[in-house]
């Protein structure tokens, strides 16, 4: 694995991380030099494994970022196995297995559930790394969003809603935050050919057609195209950065 180190000697917190577009984070901070701790409710162990085959540093642990024993443990093996935490990456969240529908179909319980994850897991999982970054003085936590907040995207009501929980909860905690060193920012991508998303037969056809059509560079989005971006995020090129959103899309999204 070739380390370029512009996070050499940093330790990162990669929550959703067992496949897909977390495991591809967690790749790109440690290629980075970053030491990570990949967590997911589904079995990491292979990312953390593969990281470490490529000569980084990477452990996994069971994460439900709905529960705060689980949270806290994670962090806690953090610091216990690498020394701290200094980069947050909340990118766990519902999405790839949601069905397409009308608002008014979908159930209270569903509802529920998306925003447990999506919203409170970014909040528990900063709630639980935010003291560790103040002991340093220094951290970046990067919330991941979706270029759908900006759209108004139809038939996901619950998973737009989420999203721009996180915008504004990005925004709330810069503020609340600055003054310990610790800057937070939102990384919103458009519709990533992740494996979740080539699972689910709504993003086929005219729905995946009509996205890339939006977009000025048209083409498939790949969960690579996302990680120049993180790594700034979370490196020192960005200390001056705080409280902003970065939509990476293709240009389907301009604000």
């Amino acid at each position: 694995m070739k380390a370029t180190g512009r996070l050499s000697g940093r330790v990162a917190i990669v929550t959703g991380a067992a496949q897909g577009i977390g495991a591809q984070y967690a790749h790109a901070l440690a290629a980075e030099g970053a030491a990570v701790m990949v967590g997911d409710l589904q079995d990491a162990s292979p990312v953390a494994a593969a990281i470490n085959a490529a000569g980084g540093r990477a452990l996994s642990v069971r994460l439900d970022v709905t529960d705060v024993a689980s949270v806290r443990n994670m962090v806690a093996e953090a610091v216990k196995q690498f020394g701290g935490v200094d980069i947050l990456v909340n990118n766990a969240g519902l999405f790839a297995q949601l069905a397409l529908k009308p608002f008014e179909q979908i159930d209270s319980a569903e509802w529920d559930r998306v925003m447990a994850v999506n919203v409170r897991g970014a909040f528990e999982c900063t709630k639980a790394a935010a003291p560790e970054m103040r002991k340093k003085k220094y951290g970046k936590i990067v919330n991941i969003a979706s270029g759908t907040v900006f759209k108004g995207a139809p038939m996901l009501l619950h998973y737009v809603t989420s999203k721009g929980a996180i915008v504004a909860m990005t925004r709330s905690l810069a503020r609340e935050l600055g003054d310990d060193g610790i800057r937070v920012n939102t990384l919103a991508p458009g519709l990533i050919m992740s494996e979740g998303v080539l699972a689910n037969d709504d993003w086929k056809g005219a729905a995946l057609a009509n996205n890339i059509a939006s977009r000025a560079i048209k083409r498939e989005a790949t969960p690579e195209d996302l990680c120049g971006t993180l790594i700034y995020l979370c490196s020192p090129e960005s200390d001056f950065v705080t409280g902003q959103v970065l939509v990476v899309d293709g240009g389907s999204v301009m604000h």
